[in-house]
């Protein structure tokens, strides 16, 4: 009796949940939405723990690239967005790379709430995997052991090429700037320290000019070597190459020069 009571009841819900009324009313109930997506600083990633660069700092980073309408910035391991967003909101094209697609698609939607969904773009990619040639800024913000993994690719990068990292170093490749803000700059965070680097032309080798015979050893963008010249040798001092303009000091004179693919013309 039980049983049978009991399919009767059900088949009879049945019966009333098929019913047009009850139709209409679940028509009527509204969706049940996901809560947004929000993330957490030091929530793990792929390659990094998750921890959003002060605005101020990227800021900062921006100004020391110089960065203006005719660049491409770069973005790697892009998060919420938001270098890539102030990249664009200064008239500049930006790509952010992104591995979490939830921090992908958060980002689409904080730059359509800025109103730069036209110049801000993501992908969801592996740094390791993505090509960086187009880009003439790169920014970041990773460990040193991934600086260094990603060091290779970038400085096969074009000369002049700006890289710019949130505290991190590329090991023995020493910046070309830092700059280190502080809570008198309103930085009130750890994370309060530009680098810059650009990347430098290859200028090792032995040069015929008509100023003599310049021979050059290169450890990235610092040179050294010698300068020979009516007859006497003169080592180089200072030397240093910034994308493709290079100066050096020799017996005295100092001396400018620019790489124009491996040919040198020396000023």
């Amino acid at each position: 009796m039980h049983a049978v009571r009991f399919i009767r009841h059900a088949g009879l819900a049945f019966v009333l949940a098929c019913s047009p009324l009850a139709l209409a009313q679940a028509k009527k109930a509204p969706a049940v939405s996901s809560p947004a997506y929000e993330p957490q600083s030091g929530q793990e990633g792929k390659d990094v723990v998750w921890v959003p660069t002060p605005q101020i700092l990227v800021d900062k980073m921006l100004d020391m690239a110089k960065v203006t309408p005719a660049d491409f910035v770069m973005d790697l391991g892009s998060g919420d967005g938001r270098t890539v967003i102030t990249a664009a909101k200064r008239g500049v094209r930006a790509l952010g790379v992104e591995y979490n697609p939830d921090m992908v698609e958060l980002s689409k939607r904080n730059a359509e709430k800025e109103g730069v969904a036209g110049k801000a773009s993501f992908i969801k990619a592996d740094l390791f995997e993505t090509d960086f040639s187009k880009a003439t800024v790169i920014t970041m913000f990773l460990l040193p052991q991934i600086n260094l993994q990603l060091r290779p690719k970038i400085l096969a990068l074009k000369p002049g090429t700006r890289i710019v990292s949130n505290s991190f170093t590329m090991d023995d490749w020493e910046a070309d700037e830092i700059a280190t803000l502080t809570s008198d700059n309103g930085c009130t965070t750890s994370w309060c320290k530009a680098l810059l680097w650009i990347v430098p032309a290859r200028a090792e080798g032995t040069h015929k000019l008509p100023q003599g015979e310049l021979t050059l050893k290169q450890n990235f963008q610092m040179l050294s070597g010698t300068l020979t010249t009516a007859g006497k040798t003169f080592a180089i001092e200072g030397g240093k190459v910034r994308g493709e303009d290079l100066t050096f000091k020799a017996g005295g004179k100092e001396y400018r020069g620019r790489m124009n693919g491996k040919s040198l013309e020396l000023r």
